[in-house]
């Protein structure tokens, strides 16, 4: 089943995690499904279409299961079908960099992080759509000393 042009049913719903810890179900609602196809509408395929190059998913539908064993956030997104994390690499172009300031400039969405890295490239790219409310909200994770990850407005 394809989720959009370029996006395959398995490509948004496969997680090495899940596949090392035995975690067989990770399957989406059919709510979920209309979010994704909604996100990769609005979000991954104008970015497909601006940069003319596969951009990788490195992880969008997380059912509950995935998401507790990864310690995802209780109100994440991802087990909605709602974001996705973009990861390019240390060499690919678009660099993580180009794919967060063109989601930045151009598209719609309700959240968009910039996770981790440094100030030069996030180690990925987090967005997520929603279908009710965009709240445009541009975020920064970083850790602390102890190693918990914190997020802080996006300057």
């Amino acid at each position: 089943m394809q989720i959009s042009k370029h996006l395959t049913f398995e490509e948004c719903t496969h997680s090495d995690t899940a596949d090392k810890l035995g975690i067989i179900n990770n399957n989406p609602t059919l709510d979920s499904i209309a979010n994704m196809k909604l996100l990769a509408e609005k979000v991954f395929e104008p970015m497909r279409e601006h940069f003319k190059k596969p951009i990788h998913i490195s992880s969008m539908y997380r059912g509950i299961p995935l998401n507790v064993a990864i310690g995802g956030s209780t109100t994440s997104q991802h087990v909605g079908g709602q974001a996705m994390d973009i990861d390019m690499g240390d060499k690919q172009k678009p660099s993580n960099f180009e794919i967060f300031q063109y989601i930045k400039k151009n598209l719609e969405f309700d959240q968009l992080i910039w996770e981790l890295g440094d100030d030069k490239n996030p180690s990925w790219v987090h967005v997520s759509y929603s279908n009710v409310k965009n709240r445009k909200q541009i975020l920064k994770a970083r850790k602390n000393q102890l190693g918990k990850t914190y997020y802080e407005n996006f300057k």
